[in-house]
């Protein structure tokens, strides 16, 4: 019997969690009230999207290149730092100071080699653009120790209304030990000063042998953070494993559960956690069953788009679609498709033109235009 039990816990588990529907309403099928323009093509796997003052784009592809595109021509920036490309791994995000036009530097998260361990960890730099190439590039942070494990490295970074910076790391595949120990980089988010430094506030400052830096923690492979224009709250989505991927508000110290609650089964069909909630953690604010692997996140406040402004754009790799959810407060309310089949969405983001911006891997960059 005893022989017997865990194969009935998984298979009373499964059950349970092939019954799970999300938290969300059912999804609609899209209204085709635009075009779509492409700004650039020829990126395999775009990832990152930044805007230089003047209105040219800066956009990161995984293999290691850095463009800027400018009136449909793309440059390669010189001296971008060497990536470790592996798996999801590679060159990451990218975002300008918001107070960039004073002082010109640029954030960029990527994989790499440097530190203890073989392989590679998320890593955290800034940098100035001259004369097409990156100069005073400065190490901000980077998690350790390496690993030659090829999934979740992250990896976004984002600036708060106080100007704090914030960059995730996944959890590198290391699930039953790093994203509950915070004395151990990865599957976390961290806070930081504009020059790397940690502000004296952080939750674990001064706790034993801490990552000071560490913000929230608990996170599988968080891929998307943004700012709500309101609230000022920051928006997390992180890939779950098979069935369970989440929305989440980050909140100081909180912990947000993985793998000790998760909505999911992982890939090989193994129970992780028989618990969705559990005291003491953040319950996600939505979540996916089956999953999407979300990737890429804005808040739409532009006037172009009178129906989307208010509200929430996701991408989807794994059904490669927009979800625009639709939100009244913190509650969605309804979801709709958008830019249906179009491929395997890496990014969104709204530019300063007011314009939405795709990151499809293959295709390149292209803008939504309302009809």
């Amino acid at each position: 019997m005893n022989k017997l039990t865990p194969l009935l816990l998984f298979f009373l588990f499964a059950s349970s969690i092939a019954q799970v529907k999300n938290n969300l309403p059912p999804i609609q099928e899209e209204v085709k009230n635009y075009t779509l323009e492409t700004v650039a093509s020829g990126i395999s796997i775009p990832w990152g999207m930044a805007w230089l003052p003047g209105g040219a784009m800066l956009v990161t592809e995984k293999s290691g290149i850095l463009y800027q595109i400018e009136n449909g021509v793309k440059t390669e920036i010189k001296n971008v730092p060497k990536v470790y490309n592996r798996g999801q791994g590679g060159l990451l995000d990218i975002a300008l100071h918001p107070n960039y036009a004073q002082n010109e530097w640029i954030y960029i998260t990527y994989a790499s080699s440097e530190g203890e361990g073989e392989g590679g960890n998320t890593q955290l730099i800034r940098a100035k653009l001259q004369n097409g190439a990156l100069t005073q590039i400065e190490t901000l942070y980077k998690a350790g120790p390496n690993t030659t494990k090829g999934q979740h490295f992250g990896s976004r970074i984002i600036f708060d209304k106080e100007g704090f910076l914030y960059f995730s790391a996944g959890d590198r595949g290391n699930h039953f030990v790093n994203p509950q120990d915070i004395t151990r980089d990865n599957g976390k988010i961290y806070r930081l000063h504009d020059d790397g430094s940690i502000p004296k506030d952080n939750p674990f400052v001064g706790q034993k042998d801490a990552k000071e830096a560490i913000y929230s923690y608990g996170h599988r492979n968080p891929q998307g953070l943004a700012l709500h224009p309101t609230t000022g709250e920051i928006w997390e989505h992180e890939h779950g494993p098979k069935g369970g991927d989440e929305i989440n508000i980050i909140k100081k110290a909180a912990n947000y559960g993985w793998p000790l609650v998760t909505f999911g089964i992982d890939y090989d069909e193994t129970i992780i956690s028989t618990q969705t909630e559990k005291p003491g953690i953040e319950n996600p604010v939505y979540y996916w069953v089956p999953s999407i692997a979300p990737s890429g996140i804005t808040f739409v406040t532009s006037d172009r788009y009178p129906e989307w402004k208010g509200h929430l754009l996701i991408g989807s790799l794994k059904f490669q679609y927009l979800e625009w959810l639709k939100l009244k407060g913190n509650e969605i309310i309804g979801r709709q498709k958008i830019a249906t089949d179009i491929g395997r969405i890496r990014n969104i983001a709204q530019g300063p033109d007011g314009f939405i911006y795709i990151a499809v891997e293959g295709k390149g960059i292209l803008k939504i235009i309302p009809n």
